[in-house]
């Protein structure tokens, strides 16, 4: 006689197979729950590390700036507020490590994931939920470190540097240098690069450039020395209008063969320092594009120095929103680790992760921008090394 009363295949009829497509997709019952536990303390996050970096970045030099030197108050806060894009860059990444571990650890402890495990679901299948909701954080990123915190911190600067000198000519940049150089080739066949052309400006007001010196050696036989009051940039012609200066000619044996002085002078330079005036801007007021434009113009200066850091800063600007799916990855990894701990210990965590990825994100970018390493290997090894060591423990906890 049978131990059962029914027919055996009757005890399975109805049961679905746990490994379906729909159930290995993205926005099951399992996705909807993971993700309503994950978005509160991802927001908590974004306001924790805003808070604490704006105070640590901001807060406190805007205080001193209304103390010391008058700084209306509202115009602080103006500055504060235009300043806060710039930092969410920054805690979307720290927020999305602190929540995917503080919400997989206080799942793993109340043996929730054990118990989706033994339904059948992978550890592939839990982490794949961080991933997915670290991969929109990732575009979100992407977007305020490209249109919205650059355009902020800019108009940050110059809030600020206008309330600071209302009583004061409002010059747009100084120090304005430009050197041209030109490659001349040796006797023995190498190359040597030498200095072509010298421009110097102490200021622009935003037409004209002021209190200048140009040492031209672009002609042979004789160099000559330009130091005027003014110039500005003749469009129609082409050319830079000198204004109340004089011309130094050297010849070859450095004695003065001439010396002219003028009201108005035109000089057929090239528009270059003029573009460096208009478009210079701190590497955290540039979008990709307008740092491309940058790194075009300093490559027709030669200095390679500055090159080379403008091409770290612009692959590090493309590898930093991917750091968002590293974090979840490493973050979600580490929670489902069978352990009980609190949201003091997740924090902590986070805060040791963090600042791991900072070290190497400034050591690789240090070693590239001396040119031991390209630019595109120090703006991504500190992703390609968290992508391995999450990878890594991914498949050790899987294994058990």
């Amino acid at each position: 006689m049978p131990l059962f009363p029914f027919p055996q295949n009757m005890i399975f009829k109805n049961i679905k197979p746990f490994y379906t497509l729909s159930s290995l997709l993205p926005f099951s019952i399992m996705d909807r729950y993971l993700a309503l536990q994950l978005i509160p303390p991802f927001l908590f996050g974004v306001g924790a590390f805003t808070s604490v970096v704006l105070a640590i970045d901001s807060l406190f030099e805007l205080l001193r700036k209304v103390v010391e030197s008058g700084l209306p108050i509202s115009i602080a806060l103006q500055v504060f507020l235009l300043k806060l894009p710039y930092v969410m860059v920054y805690s979307f990444p720290m927020s999305t490590l602190l929540a995917t571990l503080m919400t997989y650890s206080r799942l793993s402890s109340e043996s929730e994931l054990i118990a989706l495990r033994g339904c059948g679901v992978s550890v592939y299948r839990m982490v794949l939920t961080a991933v997915v909701l670290s991969s929109t954080v990732t575009a979100m990123t992407y977007v305020f470190n490209e249109q919205i915190a650059p355009a902020a911190n800019y108009q940050a600067t110059i809030t600020l540097e206008q309330a600071l000198k209302s009583d004061k000519p409002k010059f747009k940049q100084q120090n304005i240098y430009y050197p041209e150089y030109k490659e001349v080739k040796e006797a023995d066949g190498t190359k040597n690069k030498v200095l072509l052309r010298l421009f110097y400006a102490d200021q622009f007001d935003g037409q004209r450039m002021k209190g200048l010196t140009i040492i031209d050696r672009s002609r042979d036989g004789v160099s000559q020395i330009v130091v005027s009051e003014s110039a500005q940039w003749n469009t129609s012609q082409k050319v830079w209008d000198f204004y109340n200066g004089t011309i130094y000619l050297v010849a070859p044996d450095r004695s003065y063969r001439n010396i002219l002085r003028f009201e108005h002078q035109q000089l057929r330079l090239p528009r270059t320092p003029l573009n460096l005036a208009e478009n210079s801007r701190d590497y955290g007021e540039m979008n990709i594009s307008q740092a491309i434009e940058q790194l075009q113009i300093e490559r027709l200066s030669g200095n390679q120095q500055k090159i080379r850091k403008l091409e770290v800063r612009i692959q590090q600007k493309i590898a930093f929103p991917f750091v968002c799916i590293i974090f979840g990855l490493v973050g979600s990894v580490m929670g489902t680790i069978p352990q009980r701990t609190g949201r003091g210990t997740s924090f902590g965590i986070s805060v040791i992760v963090i600042f791991s990825y900072y070290l190497l994100l400034s050591v690789s970018g240090a070693l590239a921008q001396a040119g031991i390493l390209s630019p595109f290997i120090g703006a991504w090894l500190p992703n390609f090394f968290g992508l391995g060591v999450g990878l890594v423990l991914l498949m050790r906890i899987a294994q058990r």
